[in-house]
Formats: C-alpha cells, sequence, structure tokens
C-alpha cells in the first residue's frame, strides 16, 4: 500500500503492533534536500516516506533501526551537517528529531510440538508476536510458519534461561516430568507475563502439590495456569485446544496493552 500522509502510516503500524521510529526534519539552515516539518516513518523493514533521500536519509535510517533494535523509548535529537558530515553537495545543515513509538509485542514460547502444539503454532502465527517454538525432536517440526523460530534442543530447561523478561510460556511436551521441570524453572524466574501448562486437573493439582513442596510461594504458584485455556472453550480435539490456548493468550496481552 502507497501512504501518503504519516498519521496513515502509523494507524497501520499500530493496528498490527509494529513498532517504529517517526524522524522528523525539526529546522534546516541553508540547502537541505526537504523543509522543516517533513517526516518519514521506520520500522524494522520498510520506511514510509521521505526526507528527501541521499545520505541523510540513510544515516537517520539506520540511526532509526539501532533505535528499535536497541527498544529505545526516549526521542533524541540530532545534527547532520550535510557537507561536511555527509558528502552531500546542498551543504545546508539539518537538525532531525528521531521519536520511538514501541508497540509490545508478545514473546512467546511453546515447548511441545505434538498434534496440540502444531495445531498451537499455526494459529499464534497469524497473530501479532514472536513465537520460538521448542522441541527435543526434530521430526516433530512439520509446517513450520514463516517467522516462527524453531528450537531443537536436548535440553529445552536452557530456553527458560534465555527467555526475554515478560515472555508467555505454554508447556504441553510429550513428558510429564519435563512439564514439571519446565514449570518449575519458569515459575523460578518469577518475571514471565504468562505461563500455561497442559493437562488436566488431576495434573494441575498434583503438580501445584510439588511445585510448593519444591518451595514455590503461593504466590507464585496462583499464576500457573493448569489446565490451560479458557475453561469456556470446551474440547479435545487439538484445534479446539489451541483455540482455547491461543484465546487466553489474547486475553493477557491484550490486558498489558491497555495498562
Amino acid at each position: 500500500m502507497i501512504y501518503h500522509d504519516w498519521i496513515s502510516v502509523l494507524h497501520s503500524l499500530r493496528e498490527k503492533r509494529q513498532s517504529c521510529v517517526l524522524v522528523t526534519v525539526l529546522s534546516q539552515r541553508g540547502s537541505v534536500p526537504r523543509d522543516r516539518g517533513s517526516k518519514m516513518v521506520v520500522s524494522a523493514s520498510d520506511t514510509f516516506l521521505t526526507i528527501g533521500g541521499g545520505h541523510l536519509e540513510y544515516q537517520c535510517i539506520a540511526q532509526a533501526r539501532e533505535m528499535l533494535q536497541q527498544r529505545s523509548h526516549e526521542p533524541r535529537t540530532e545534527e547532520f551537517a550535510l557537507a561536511a558530515r555527509l558528502g552531500q553537495c546542498c551543504g545546508g545543515h539539518a537538525t532531525i528529531l528521531f521519536e520511538p513509538l514501541m508497540q509490545q509485542q508478545p514473546e512467546i514460547q511453546v515447548y511441545g510440538a505434538g498434534h496440540v502444539g502444531q495445531a498451537l503454532v499455526q494459529l499464534l502465527a497469524t497473530l501479532p508476536c514472536h513465537i520460538t517454538w521448542i522441541d527435543s525432536r526434530a521430526a516433530q517440526f512439520r509446517c513450520v510458519p514463516p517467522d516462527v523460530k524453531v528450537r531443537q534442543v536436548d535440553d529445552p530447561l536452557d530456553c527458560v534461561k534465555e527467555a526475554a523478561p515478560d515472555s508467555y510460556f505454554v508447556v504441553m511436551t510429550h513428558d510429564h516430568p519435563l512439564d514439571l521441570a519446565l514449570s518449575e524453572a519458569i515459575l523460578r524466574r518469577g518475571d514471565f507475563r504468562y505461563a500455561g501448562v497442559i493437562g488436566s486437573a488431576t495434573k494441575a493439582q498434583r503438580f501445584r502439590y510439588r511445585l510448593e513442596g519444591k518451595g514455590i510461594v503461593a504466590e507464585t504458584l496462583a499464576r500457573l495456569r493448569c489446565p490451560i485455556g479458557l475453561p469456556d472453550v470446551k474440547g479435545k480435539l487439538p484445534a479446539e485446544i489451541a483455540v482455547a490456548v491461543a484465546g487466553e493468550i489474547i486475553s493477557v496481552y491484550q490486558q498489558a496493552i491497555s495498562c
């Protein structure tokens, strides 16, 4: 789609929950490619509109993407002497304002590539989120959606340690002792946004009893969602369970966005 104004660009990116940087020519002296007030929008993979092209624009795009990579929230201004710094023949001077507009995209780790895991990942991949799919069995990763990161590892507990703060953890492996070990590691982190484990009410009771015995405090145990998924969404088919779990995750991250 071709955009003709920056407000429409920001609206579109907000709907997709894509972070961006709004780049504005704040002031200028002498000859510069675009006048004061000219804007462009830079996302991780795209640019929209222009502040005149050339080295000035390329430098601004690079700086904006560095801000996105660093998840910077603070606006900044930068002075550009076009002749001395950038070698542009127009020779003017521009002050550029960089305003990062960060959107929260959930970081979701799905442990387990069985039938339910496969159904869930296919569904989550349609949402604006970052998914890491983890299993020790390489053969289980069939029909991996684009942009889903696959981790085939011998010890999935290492992935818990590497996860970003405020991550969403979904545990549904083929091994109950592994589910318990993963649950313990996730709860001990304490900085998760969501932690859910597939299983029955009996499994949930057993897990909570064992985790309490391992020193997990009641307040942290109360944050563990097991059985997993929205209770009003019934059914035992993989697709039905996936819908219930995805719905629960959506409800959690929508609450986080509205706060």
